[in-house]
């Protein structure tokens, strides 16, 4: 079934926020087996929203629309809506309710025009929002069936999937079951990929899976998508494909599905019941960042040194100052005072020194990783080429991915590739 989908917001139109909420929309469109037809912006007018609402009822049979339920006076949504029904706006008892519970938890008198995101138009159907005061609701104006939804991407996101694509598959008369299996990766930019895996989709017994990349550096996803008339069928037509791409890009596979890199190091250190530090340099404590805040990490990060100073990075660890520059041997050293000085079992020391020129865009960086766990010393060495925040973000990520590597007993050296996107 087709489906437009309409975001709505003078920041969304003018670009002062960047529209992420429609690239979840489309895409959880697609896995569910539904056609996103148009894609459109509107901001805050009333009568250009009426235009677009009415126009998008031309165009496609059902429209979700993005943003506008808030309780401030450029939220134009339920008005719009209802005037384009045709019908007047009445109060949702129960949501009014609701709201003033959610206040009320918080120790907080709920504001008057909260009351606003209250006013559904008459005969809508509610969408329940657990996560937040907008509530969305579904109308159908000229014939075609709308859904509105909230513009925080989060209650947005539980909205899309737990109450609109429902009913989206429902109105279409869409059966059987959709599944997605993400792979995600790091050293292996998209071209590589695609050479890797050419063909892989033969291997599904009745073909039907769909192999697709979303690179959002630096990681790569790789993402499988089959339709079966129930889960067992969706699972088997899956599997032989899923298990060659498993085989295929093999150590670069970092985590799958909603896991994480740092949540496979973090669950990798909780196996061996061992605890890290951590002292970077340039990465801006990207590192500790990604690891520090993990429900459970209490237990296992024991301490994170970041500094853009290499002696007083040192100095935090507990050595004298350096009589060079970044080196593999300091890198080393770094790591093993680290991990004599907080008492962890393993210590990460990535070190970044960029080339001559740093206030170019385009300039090169060496970074080096250590890893000290009482055992022989790692040390990893690579190139990285690119703006600053390039080089810090495939920093931190090179450090993290060499650390998951020698917890999990893989090659920490092997070949990283970064294509430029």
């Amino acid at each position: 079934m087709r489906v437009e989908i309409l975001c709505t917001g003078d920041e969304i139109l003018t670009g002062k926020t960047i529209n992420t909420n429609y690239g979840y929309i489309a895409q959880r469109l697609v896995e569910a087996g539904l056609e996103p037809c148009w894609g459109s912006t509107v901001g805050d007018d009333r009568e250009a929203l009426l235009a677009a609402f009415r126009q998008a009822a031309a165009r496609a049979p059902a429209v979700i629309v993005n943003g506008g339920l808030g309780p401030t006076v450029d939220d134009l949504s339920q008005e719009i809506a209802a005037r384009a029904a045709g019908v007047d706006l009445v109060l949702h008892e129960p949501w009014l309710q609701r709201m003033e519970e959610f206040y009320r938890r918080r120790n907080r008198v709920m504001p008057p025009n909260n009351r606003k995101q209250a006013l559904l138009p008459e005969g809508a159907e509610f969408l329940d929002n657990p996560i937040g005061t907008a509530c969305g609701f579904a109308v159908t104006i000229e014939g075609a069936r709308f859904f509105f939804t909230p513009g925080v991407p989060r209650e947005m996101r539980r909205m899309i999937d737990e109450q609109v694509i429902p009913r989206l598959l429902k109105q279409g008369g869409v059966t059987g079951v959709t599944r997605v299996k993400r792979f995600h990766s790091f050293g292996i930019g998209e071209s590589r990929a695609d050479q890797m895996l050419d063909g892989v989709e033969a291997l599904a017994a009745d073909g039907g899976v769909k192999l697709g990349f979303q690179a959002h550096y630096p990681q790569l996803e790789t993402k499988l998508a089959v339709r079966g008339s129930d889960a067992a069928d969706a699972a088997s037509r899956l599997a032989p494909v899923e298990a060659e791409v498993r085989r295929r890009l093999g150590n670069f596979i970092v985590a799958e599905d909603e896991l994480t890199l740092e949540g496979v190091v973090l669950a990798a250190l909780r196996a061996r019941n061992a605890s890290l530090a951590v002292a970077e340099t340039f990465t801006a404590g990207g590192i500790a960042a990604r690891l520090a805040p993990a429900q459970g990490a209490e237990a296992l990060f024991r301490r994170g040194i970041v500094a853009r100073d290499l002696d007083q990075l040192r100095a935090g660890a507990g050595l004298a100052a350096a009589t060079d520059g970044p080196s593999p041997a300091a890198t080393e050293a770094l790591a093993a005072a680290l991990r004599q000085t907080s008492g962890a079992s393993h210590a990460l020391a990535v070190l970044v020194a960029l080339d001559e020129g740093a206030d170019r865009l385009e300039l090169g960086g060496t970074i080096l990783v250590g890893i000290a766990d009482g055992g022989p010393p790692v040390v990893r060495q690579a190139r990285l080429f690119g703006g600053r925040d390039w080089i810090r973000l495939g920093a931190t990520e090179l450090a993290l991915d060499c650390l998951r590597r020698h917890l999990l007993g893989l090659p920490v050296d092997e070949q990283i590739d970064f294509e430029r996107r």
